[in-house]
């Protein structure tokens, strides 16, 4: 019988190796499993990432693009209301021209003379004045304003109630649209 208990004792350590072997085999299969799974979670949570940075480089990349259109079209409008700027600031000598020769005009006695310069000098202003043009309108008496007006000199006033404001306006000043494209020189009383 010792025979046969050595035989069942081997058979037995035989049985329990191969068990403990398909346990181990088992739990590897598991810890794999666990693996994969979080190979694949990190995967997906790499990809999940790189998803978010592309969004938001395309956000950044829509919106810089929104900015450029708003800007180009501002851009754009601006250029369409002052196009004429160079050539309408190169006439306003010319008006000036016209209003010292309507002064003259009018003292002398040939009133069809006068009344010709004044048809053209007003024709020439209103085409301009259809241009976008605008005189900025000053007159003696006014506040003086640094950003609006462009003081050439300054006098005593003639009166106390001219301290500070305009005494005269030696030249027009002019707009086109909203930007002014010469300051009024005026002389302005301390």
């Amino acid at each position: 019988m010792s025979n046969e208990n050595k035989t069942e004792e081997m058979e037995d350590d035989v049985l329990n190796n191969i068990e403990s072997q398909e346990v181990e085999q088992d739990n590897s299969s598991v810890g794999n499993e666990d693996l994969e799974k979080e190979e694949e979670l990190s995967l997906e949570e790499q990809l999940q990432e790189d998803l978010n940075k592309e969004k938001d480089k395309f956000l950044r990349l829509f919106a810089e693009f929104e900015n450029y259109k708003r800007r180009t079209s501002k851009e754009r409008m601006d250029l369409f209301k002052t196009a004429g700027q160079e050539v309408i600031v190169s006439l306003l000598p010319v008006i000036d021209d016209f209003d010292r020769a309507l002064k003259e005009v009018s003292k002398s006695e040939n009133q069809e003379m006068f009344k010709g310069v004044e048809l053209i000098s007003n024709k020439f202003k209103e085409t301009l004045k259809n241009k976008g043009l605008q005189e900025i309108e000053v007159k003696q008496g006014d506040a003086f304003d640094a950003e609006l007006h462009d003081a050439i000199t300054q006098i005593p006033a003639p009166s106390k109630k001219l301290k500070g404001k305009i005494v005269d306006v030696v030249e027009k000043g002019f707009k086109l649209g909203d930007k002014i494209i010469r300051h009024p020189k005026v002389v302005v009383g301390n």
